[in-house]
């Protein structure tokens, strides 16, 4: 099968060409510069930036994969979450080219395309599926945080998600707090890596609670009073690289423990883990150490896959399509949707002014 995919949940315009489980090309165009004034991502340009760049990114995954578009057999986009002026224009695309082309069309969960994302490795990236293990997966990005148990390929369960903010979310509120320029996540990361991960002690919210739920306003609110008794601290710039591995060090802790514990609860001998922030290397290194140690088998999704892509989207739509999961042509976008399996809806549900990736 021959799947065109594309992706525009939020800050990202891309479209993908997947074959039998092979990306033959992901094309990404990247609004991150264009929002950092503003500090955040402006719907509204977000959704302009789309328009501009979606036949761009289409033309050069076509071209690089060697494919037609009458090659085709299938057009796949993002049907949520996100935002819904940026959700439009990727989906109602795909449709209008599907009904052209007389060629099915598939709406793709945005989170449950992360939640496979780590069974897509290798030169050139491709599914491995058959290496497929029963998992505990953490989907950690911007605007949302949540465990999830899949139990087997397409069948999961959401078992934890974000009661406030999300960590990503943490991590670029935390960096506005400290006058890093958005988005922060990154900057955090690097500063960090030449900090003292101990100079300062941050709440670790719900580390100990036996849910498997996750809170990081608290956090946050603890930087902001600390730098308000702390004036000036932050203008060092020895003690802004510790606070940034001190902070980072908190949500590092809080998502790996509460991972590897519900793995162990669970019985399941795999780790999994995707999303924006799962390109921090802290959390990266923390989690290979955990699952070492515990004797768990990791898989990590790759970094140009942990931001959005339209390769996981068509990847995923392939697999459901050979099953014959076929979406409407009049399908609308769902800007609030939830993965498929939870039955906490209301605890999931995007806010779609915070999405980042």
């Amino acid at each position: 099968m021959l799947v065109l995919a594309f992706e525009t949940s939020c800050d990202e315009t891309s479209a993908a060409v997947v074959r039998d489980g092979v990306v033959l090309a992901n094309a990404v165009s990247s609004q991150i510069t264009m929002h950092a004034e503003y500090g955040g991502v402006v719907p509204e340009l977000a959704a302009r930036e789309h328009l501009r760049n979606l036949l761009p990114v289409t033309h050069a995954a076509l071209r690089k994969a060697s494919v037609r578009t009458e090659d085709l057999d299938a057009i796949a986009a993002t049907q949520g979450p996100g935002l819904p002026t940026a959700l439009m224009i990727g989906c109602k695309a795909a449709q209008a080219l599907a009904f052209t082309l007389r060629k099915p069309f598939r709406g793709i969960n945005h989170h449950e395309a992360h939640l496979y994302s780590p069974w897509i490795s290798g030169t050139p990236p491709a599914a491995r599926f058959d290496e497929f293990q029963p998992n505990v997966s953490l989907i950690v990005s911007g605007g949302h945080t949540m465990l999830v148990h899949v139990m087997a390929e397409l069948e999961h369960k959401v078992l934890g998600s974000t009661i406030d903010d999300a960590a990503g979310e943490c991590f670029d509120k935390t960096g506005k707090l400290l006058g890093l320029p958005y988005p922060a996540g990154p900057l955090i990361d690097q500063l960090a890596a030449s900090g003292n991960p101990r100079a300062f002690d941050f709440p670790r919210p719900l580390l100990n609670d036996a849910n498997d739920d996750f809170s990081f306003s608290g956090l946050k609110t603890s930087v902001r009073y600390f730098l308000r008794d702390h004036p000036g601290l932050a203008d060092d710039p020895q003690q802004l690289r510790d606070l940034c591995a001190s902070v980072q060090a908190a949500i590092v802790e809080v998502l790996v423990t509460k991972t590897i514990r519900t793995a162990k609860r669970l019985g399941v001998r795999c780790v999994t883990a995707s999303g924006g922030v799962t390109c921090n290397r802290a959390l990266r290194m923390e989690l290979l150490a955990r699952c070492q140690k515990n004797g768990f088998t990791l898989r990590l999704a790759e970094p140009s896959l942990c931001t959005d892509n339209a390769a996981m989207i068509g990847i995923l739509a392939e697999r459901k399509l050979l099953r014959g999961q076929v979406t409407s042509l009049d399908a609308e976008i769902e800007p609030g949707m939830v993965l498929a399996g939870s039955d906490r809806n209301s605890r999931l549900t995007a806010n779609p002014t915070s999405i980042r990736r």
